[in-house]
């Protein structure tokens, strides 16, 4: 008996260890040499439904004799069914001006396994292209040849950047599910580097190797999904940027960079291409600035000169942080970038009286400026800044024609601002925000049929970002699409036309108003159905999902009202009626309500939803989630009549 105890003690102990035991940690290979386990994977272990997956990205940064950064990358990639093909497709961007960075030693090549033997095909070189993007900028672009489901595809290369501060960011994270992802860093003694880290999964790998890299891995990372209104996608990746703070030669000259968005500031200000096209004349300009003049106040001078810019000039749909062409020569082309753009209106601003200054910002897919990491390169686009008073200050972007001057573009909005002001040499960040709410108003007055049909009208005022958006859409897709959009997606309702009041005019809401009429679903001879929640952007939930990985960024604070009556058929009572409510997420920051009156043989309900902010963060989703479900469901809460 002792025996058999023993026995099963010691079995016991082994199944233990044998559970503690850590599971391997991923591991790269050279180029070419490869696992029969990768080349008959048919799915990925932490993410089965990935239509592709990165075996393994690896990246080794150390600098040469001459003090250039050399990044020396590999990536490998399992393509597991035809929609993951197009990640066969790869587009590399650097920066090529003046040799600033260039690449070298690009290898390409697709493994397939056929009839038990490996099959090496590599890329043509005549397949691969060099597109110039801009005068600063171009793009290494290439193909795999034979890819098919249960190919591996790789490629590595060789990036050298000639600026010590132009040290590589590291994304552990992106579209596809990483199973490792490696980043090893050799940084000279005399070189200092502040590193922004944004990794929330354990580092696999974290430790200092006996040729003095530095090396930090991650292992099964998660693709980052998109999700409703989040925000960019670099804000949200697990990732690691690196700043240069100081260089310090052996018994020289310590020179520190820390100091700051002042000096982005300066260096934009003399930069040929930027601060340097500002006072650059334009040929016509002399009756623009006159009739500019003329208007008395700045606000007219404002709209008048927002709107010439606005009409005059094509945007070519290019974001960028500095002139391709030049102002003058876009001017005469009338096409732009969105900085060519932006500085000629900061220039007949500037000559007309008005005080403004040109301002760098980064639209939201680019991502949220942060104040801890001073560089130009977290901007990628720049406006006109007019600061008014202490509350007050004006953005304008002249590339798109639904942009209000008085408006800050919602673009933008949630992010800092570096404004330029060289003639006093002032350069500081702004956050830029629209603190007030932005409001919905529907109203609308329908009588319901006895037959289960409801025919009414509705009067609809938009203001602010949500007026850009309605005509934006209304004069991009044409009326017929934006009644499908009023409709949205119900095809029991037909509206036959819409009228429209104040498109054209800034300072004043859109005001839509319409007739209607609806067939109402699950109508009988006994009971009659219907719901008040018509023509607004609140009948489905956006945000289902129990979980969440990034922050919700609204861009604005939505505020909704809407009011119907709806007169009741005779020989119809009320069965069951939504109730009088009023709730509130814990912290306060979003707010429902709902009043219903019956009286003198009709309804009116009335619903409310003020935002109080416009960014919620993923680690109050949880109540955020779980309040949205309840409103979402009261919002759709029906009114059910039946026939006395």
């Amino acid at each position: 008996m002792n025996k058999f105890f023993t026995l099963v003690i010691l079995g016991l102990a082994t199944l233990v260890a044998k559970a503690q035991t850590p599971a391997p940690i991923p591991t790269t290979q050279a180029f070419g040499k490869v696992d029969k386990a990768d080349l008959e994977l048919q799915a990925c272990d932490f993410e089965k439904d990935a239509n592709a997956e990165i075996l393994f990205d690896k990246g080794e940064v150390y600098f040469d004799q001459n003090y250039n950064i050399v990044t020396d990358r590999h990536t490998r990639i399992k393509i597991f069914n035809d929609n993951g093909k197009s990640e066969a497709n790869i587009r590399i961007e650097y920066y090529s001006a003046n040799r600033a960075q260039y690449i070298t030693g690009l290898q390409v090549q697709t493994i397939n396994q056929t009839n038990g033997a490996i099959e090496i095909v590599k890329v043509d070189k005549k397949q691969i292209f060099t597109e110039a993007i801009d005068k600063y900028r171009s793009a290494l672009v290439f193909s795999f040849p034979n890819v098919k489901p249960g190919s591996i595809i790789e490629y590595k290369y060789h990036l050298t950047a000639a600026s010590v501060g132009d040290f590589p960011d590291w994304y552990f994270q992106s579209d596809l599910p990483t199973r490792y992802s490696e980043l090893s860093t050799n940084v000279p003694d005399v070189l200092f580097y502040k590193q922004l880290v944004n990794v929330h999964y354990p580092y696999v790998v974290d430790k200092t190797n006996s040729s003095n890299a530095h090396i930090q891995a991650l292992a099964n990372i998660p693709s980052l999904k998109d999700e409703p209104y989040m925000g960019a996608r670099t804000d949200n990746s697990e990732r690691i940027l690196f700043q240069l703070l100081s260089i310090k030669p052996t018994n020289g000259f310590v020179q520190t960079f820390q100091d700051s968005w002042k000096k982005v500031g300066e260096s934009k200000a003399d930069d040929e291409d930027f601060g340097g096209q500002i006072n650059r004349k334009l040929s016509g300009e002399e009756a623009i600035i006159s009739k500019a003049k003329s208007l008395k106040a700045d606000d007219e001078k404002i709209a008048y000169l927002f709107n010439e810019v606005k009409n005059a000039m094509k945007w070519d749909d290019s974001y960028a942080r500095y002139t391709n062409d030049g102002t003058v020569k876009a001017w005469e082309k009338k096409t732009g970038n969105s900085t060519e753009i932006n500085l000629i209106l900061t220039h007949l601003l500037k000559k007309s009286g008005v005080k403004v200054y040109p301002m760098l910002v980064s639209t939201r897919k680019h991502g949220r400026v942060n104040p801890a990491y001073p560089s130009f390169y977290q901007f990628n686009s720049t406006v006109a800044y007019i600061p008014v008073d202490s509350n007050k200050y004006y953005v304008l972007d002249a590339t798109s024609k639904y942009n209000i001057y008085n408006q800050v573009p919602n673009n933008f909005l949630n992010s800092l601002g570096l404004y330029i002001n060289k003639d006093d040499a002032a350069y500081d960040l702004v956050f830029l925000q629209d603190k007030d709410p932005v409001r919905q108003v529907v109203l609308i007055n329908a009588e319901i049929k006895p037959e289960g049909k409801m025919s009414g009208s509705a009067d609809i005022s938009s203001f602010v970002y949500n007026k850009v958006n309605c005509v934006k859409k209304y004069k991009t897709d044409g009326e017929k699409k934006y009644i499908d959009f009023l409709r949205d997606d119900n095809n029991n309702l037909k509206i036959a036309s819409v009228k429209f009041e104040n498109m054209d005019v800034d300072t004043l809401p859109l005001r839509q108003t319409l007739d209607f009429n609806l067939e109402l679903t699950g109508a009988d001879d006994n009971y009659i159905y219907f719901n008040s929640n018509l023509f607004t952007a609140l009948k489905t939930n956006p945000f289902l999902s129990e979980n969440r990985v990034t922050d919700i960024d609204f861009g604005y604070r939505d505020n909704y009202a809407i009011t119907g009556i709806f007169k009741l058929p005779a020989g119809y009572k009320v069965d069951a009626m939504p109730k009088n409510i009023s709730m509130m997420i814990p912290d306060k920051s979003v707010v429902f309500k709902r009043i219903v009156v019956e009286q003198d043989g009709s309804i009116m309900i009335r619903l409310s939803v003020d935002f109080k902010q416009s960014m919620y963060f993923k680690e109050n989703y949880p109540e955020f989630h779980e309040f949205c479900k309840k409103m979402y469901e009261m919002l759709n809460e029906q009114v059910v009549l039946k026939k006395s």
